[in-house]
């Protein structure tokens, strides 16, 4: 499949369109690209192939790496100063969330007045207002896992190392020019982060959907890329090989980016304290809450999630139906049932409590819970505890 659109940005998707990254970034005006990727990608040959369709095009290209699973602010100081140094004038985002998320933020950051920080920039209130649209860095994005849909979000989530907290840096510009879904570039992503990736986006998709926030476009983007990780996800797990799985599993990691301006949830606000405390994988983090958030939330989304399993053909349509079928996702794309597995701990559950309290995903979930209510959740979480998550 070879198709363009423009929504939510401009977006190319097919097989080997990674070749046209130069003529894109000449499209844009990008003469002296950055490009920002992470460092188990920078010596593959993705890399090579993206530096060189640059080159072909006469747009010489440097690679910038530092950059950890969980971008930190010093990773994106570090950044600022290649992009300066370089004399560069865009950003290619190309690998995962954590690649794509700094990336952003370095395009965003580079070229801002000296007195404005990172973290003036945090999504509370209005402080994007702070930023100067006018120096923000063009962006082209090219995801190498579908999950995250950073390449079409306004916002990267970056730990701040001091406080170890993970804070969302928001600018409505921050969104990337181009996006080039290639199918190519993921078929190397391990089963085991296919399966992360992949319940990310759904975890998007379905908090959109619980969401109270009125967005009827986003309500319906949200169905579909449920339906789509539904059919496709286990194909893509099953044969990292199979274009048609890894394209659909692309587009439905942009679908639950886009449908999440309805909002997240308590997923995200437990998983953005867990990542920043025990520097665990956010998608898998978000696979394993699922089920745990569900039942929390079941007194209000339940005529919700009946609706959701009706829409995409789940049999005798309800929430205990819906949550079989997460659960027996789960089980199948072998997601630990608990947060245990992931080398997590209760020794700081009542600090978990307060940060996610405060995350500003919790502001969007059905309901406002409290510190102790998000505590109570994350230990049903790492004991496994279902039975009494109602």
């Amino acid at each position: 499949m070879n198709a363009n659109w423009n929504y939510p940005t401009s977006i190319r998707v097919g097989a080997e369109r990674l070749s046209e990254l130069g003529e894109v970034c000449r499209d844009l005006g990008i003469r002296i690209p950055l490009l920002v990727t992470d460092p188990g990608l920078a010596a593959l040959p993705m890399v090579a192939q993206a530096t060189e369709a640059c080159s072909s095009a006469g747009i010489p290209c440097t690679v910038f790496s530092d950059v950890r699973p969980n971008p930190t602010g010093s990773n994106i100081d570090d950044g600022v100063k290649a992009f300066n140094q370089g004399g560069h004038d865009g950003v290619i985002a190309l690998g995962g969330g954590s690649a794509l998320d700094a990336a952003k933020a370095i395009a965003l950051m580079a070229r801002q007045d000296v007195s404005i920080s990172l973290w003036d920039l945090e999504d509370v209130g209005d402080n994007w207002t702070r930023a100067n649209a006018s120096t923000i860095a063009p962006i082209v994005a090219v995801p190498t896992t579908a999950g995250t849909g950073s390449e079409v979000g306004r916002a990267s989530v970056i730990l701040d190392e001091a406080h170890k907290v993970k804070k969302i840096i928001f600018h409505p510009s921050m969104v990337p020019q181009i996006v080039i879904l290639d199918p190519v570039v993921t078929v190397g992503l391990p089963p085991g982060l296919t399966a992360a990736t992949g319940m990310d986006a759904l975890s998007h998709s379905l908090e959109a959907w619980c969401s109270p926030m009125y967005h009827p476009m986003a309500e319906g983007i949200a169905i579909e890329g449920i339906r789509l990780v539904r059919e496709f996800l286990p194909a893509a797990v099953a044969n990292g090989a199979d274009l048609e799985a890894r394209t659909q599993m692309l587009v439905a990691s942009t679908m639950g980016a886009t449908a999440f301006q309805r909002g997240l949830g308590a997923m995200h606000a437990l998983a953005h304290p867990l990542g920043a405390l025990y520097d665990a994988h956010h998608g898998m983090l978000n696979a394993v809450l699922m089920p745990y958030v569900l039942l929390a939330n079941r007194s209000v989304i339940e005529g919700r999630i009946t609706r959701l399993a009706r829409s995409i053909d789940i049999a005798n349509p309800g929430f205990q139906t819906f949550l079989d079928w997460v659960l027996k996702m789960r089980q199948t794309l072998q997601i630990p049932s608990d947060l245990a597995a992931l080398g997590i701990d209760d020794g700081l559950a009542e600090q978990v409590g307060v940060m996610a309290q405060a995350d500003p995903s919790g502001g969007t979930n059905p309901i406002l819970f409290s510190p102790s209510e998000y505590q109570t959740i994350f230990l049903k979480a790492l004991r496994g505890d279902l039975e009494g998550s109602a």
